[in-house]
């Protein structure tokens, strides 16, 4: 694993949003700069509001930045169609959100495998790939049970296995554990740190608290604006 190969990259990021009536345009990003490396766990922490979730969604292609550019693999992918993005999104990048975003009709198992029969695996390769990745987070005996039935912490692990469904390069990681309580924080940051060692995954995780976020490679903070070591 080369650990210098720069696998994202964004440049020059601005974005800002209209404003409340009377108020001044919130300006989130401000010229922000930024580089993941091939196997690095990078940590970014900020107030409510500073503009986390805003990056975390222009660098996975679900929202666009008002100017600069995002590279993946040196390639421009700041003006990638909706298609090609959507593409570029399920087969390069895994998301993991605070709020599971589980489709509540479907299993475990299926919700994981989805990501692959999207992508137009068979169901036979999609399906055995799914109860692998059920067995890696030790939920195997789950994979039948819908959403509701799981407790927040298994709901959080089969949305990882998902992510992971398509081999992705990078996880996006957006307060993956803001709704568990500690001890199953402590599971996923387990397992999301562990990833990075038995796939060499890259993985960008957005925290508010700087103790999680110790355990990371590189610590950035987004503050007006911009990143800034730590």
């Amino acid at each position: 694993m080369d650990a210098e190969k720069i696998v994202l990259e964004a440049k020059d990021l601005h974005k800002s949003f209209p404003a409340a009536q009377g108020r001044d345009e919130l300006h989130v990003l401000q010229g922000m700069d930024l580089s993941i490396s091939e196997g690095s766990v990078t940590s970014i922490i900020g107030s409510s509001g500073s503009g986390k979730s805003t990056l975390l969604h222009i660098l996975g292609g679900l929202d666009r930045p008002d100017s600069g550019d995002i590279y993946w693999d040196n390639e421009n992918i700041t003006d990638y169609s909706a298609d090609d993005m959507a593409e570029f999104r399920n087969s390069y990048i895994g998301f993991v959100f605070q709020f599971h975003h589980l489709l509540p009709e479907f299993s475990a198992l299926e919700n994981i495998a989805m990501p692959s029969l999207i992508a137009g695996k068979s169901s036979k390769e999609a399906f055995e790939r799914a109860n692998d990745l059920l067995k890696l987070f030790g939920i195997e005996n789950r994979k039948e049970h819908r959403p509701t039935q799981l407790s927040g912490g298994e709901q959080q692990r089969v949305s990882m296995a998902r992510a992971l469904m398509n081999e992705p390069r990078i996880i996006l990681a957006d307060e993956p554990t803001g709704n568990l309580d500690q001890s199953n924080t402590d599971i996923i940051l387990d397992q999301l740190f562990q990833l990075r060692e038995l796939t060499g995954v890259s993985v960008l995780l957005i925290t508010h608290e700087k103790e999680i976020a110790s355990r990371s490679d590189r610590i950035l903070e987004l503050k007006n604006g911009t990143l800034h070591s730590l």
